[in-house]
């Protein structure tokens, strides 16, 4: 994600699970992206990683009494309070969010949080018997009612052996709700955006398949971008090592087919779709059930060539913004112009591997985008994170000037309206 938490801080709230150690990896990745992060330590957590683990990683002091030393420290809760722009509280266990949730703080953590007017992020963490329990539930609800963000935990093998929910949601999935709850807005509130991502598999036989190099990183940055300004997302991808975020809708495809399939459907009500997905040209024009065994010193294999998903949209738009994305070696603005006006698209976005910045399985990209009314920007070498931003502006700016106003949805609701007035 790049140093995108660059002058944000975050008040990392750690308590007493065997999950604290998973903290640590938190507290990195938000680092990483540029954060400042102070701890807080409850004294149960101490008994599974000590306040020096924490304090060499994030190069502060840790906070672990109300009262250090029996002394009075004023305000001192009041003050990381208003410290932090964001607190998370990972792990948290049923006790805290109890606490919480009854208004009481007994202690330097509770009393922050009760002292704070910033976003509160829980990440529980405990067993399923526990999760399950309808206290720590009404519990959630209610902190969720005040306006608290409660993560759901994930299903796994436990610390008691036994196997079911509680187990720490991802860490990646918990950094990127932080980074949700710091730079999240609404300028895309009630917007659908459909993105593609990833590689395509066009198969030989049951283990052989043509693909490519892509990681699907561009289009999941995409998607995220998006998905940060408020608008209703749905990522389509092919396989992918990355974990998309729990705020989008994620459908996960393998061939040009499948993802013909879910884009057709999911732009037939959406506002924008961004083709970032590097689809395959082509596919076996015969597809073998079993392995193809190594015979003869040659293989002729014929290739016929697949659907061309943004020609099909762009051949009825509806209304709808497409961008779409063209990898060129050679001829690029003729060739990524020629795809613009060929497909209808209103952006189509040019990057080259062999360019300095790189683009398939990079964390950055050097992007051109062109216009259909001729325009064009160049943008420099950046994370690929940095880059959706500045194409979903983009596409930002066009919806704001009327573009991507999909009929049919307004039609529906135009009907809808008329309806419930007679």
């Amino acid at each position: 994600m790049g140093k995108r938490l660059e002058n944000k801080k975050i008040l990392l709230g750690v308590t007493g699970s065997i999950a604290v150690y998973k903290a640590c990896s938190v507290l990195r990745e938000l680092q990483s992206m540029g954060a400042e992060v102070k701890v807080v330590m409850t004294q149960s957590s101490q008994k599974f990683v000590t306040p020096l683990t924490f304090e060499t990683l994030s190069k502060n002091e840790v906070a672990t009494e109300l009262f250090p030393d029996n002394r009075v420290v004023k305000t001192r809760h009041i003050s990381y309070a208003e410290w932090a722009d964001v607190i998370l509280i990972c792990p948290a266990t049923a006790n805290i969010i109890g606490k919480v949730a009854s208004g009481i703080a007994d202690d330097f953590l509770s009393t922050v949080i009760m002292a704070s007017r910033t976003p509160v992020i829980f990440a529980p963490a405990m067993d399923a018997q526990m999760i399950k329990n309808k206290i720590f539930i009404s519990n959630c609800h209610k902190l969720e009612s005040f306006g608290y963000t409660v993560l759901s935990t994930e299903k796994g093998e436990l610390a008691s052996g036994l196997s079911g929910p509680g187990r720490l949601a991802d860490c990646h999935l918990i950094v990127h709700h932080t980074v949700r709850a710091l730079l999240g807005n609404t300028t895309l509130k009630k917007k659908k955006i459909v993105v593609t991502a990833g590689a395509t598999r066009e198969f030989l036989d049951p283990v052989r398949y043509i693909t490519n190099k892509s990681s699907g990183k561009m289009g999941f940055s995409l998607a995220e971008e998006a998905a940060l300004r408020g608008a209703d997302v749905c990522l389509i991808s092919g396989p992918s090592h990355l974990t998309p975020v729990d705020f989008l809708t994620y459908i996960e495809v393998e061939t040009v087919e499948e993802m013909a399939s879910a884009v057709i459907k999911e732009a037939e009500d959406a506002h924008a779709v961004i083709m970032a997905a590097a689809v395959s040209d082509y596919t076996p024009e015969k597809t073998y059930n079993h392995k193809i065994k190594k015979d003869s010193d040659v293989f002729n294999l014929k290739l016929k060539k697949t659907v061309d998903i943004l020609s099909r949209l762009g051949a009825d738009k509806k209304g709808r913004i497409l961008v779409g994305f063209s990898l060129e070696t050679d001829k690029g603005e003729e060739n990524s112009i020629k795809k613009l006006h060929q497909k209808n698209l209103d952006m189509i976005c040019l990057n080259n591997p062999f360019e300095e910045g790189g683009c398939l399985g990079t964390a950055t990209n050097k992007i051109t985008i062109y216009y259909s009314d001729k325009k064009k920007t160049e943008l420099s070498v950046l994370p690929k994170w940095k880059a959706a931003e500045k194409i979903v502006d983009e596409i930002e700016e066009m919806l704001d000037r009327g573009k991507g106003k999909n009929k049919r949805k307004t039609d529906i609701e135009q009907k809808t309206k008329d309806k419930k007035e007679l």
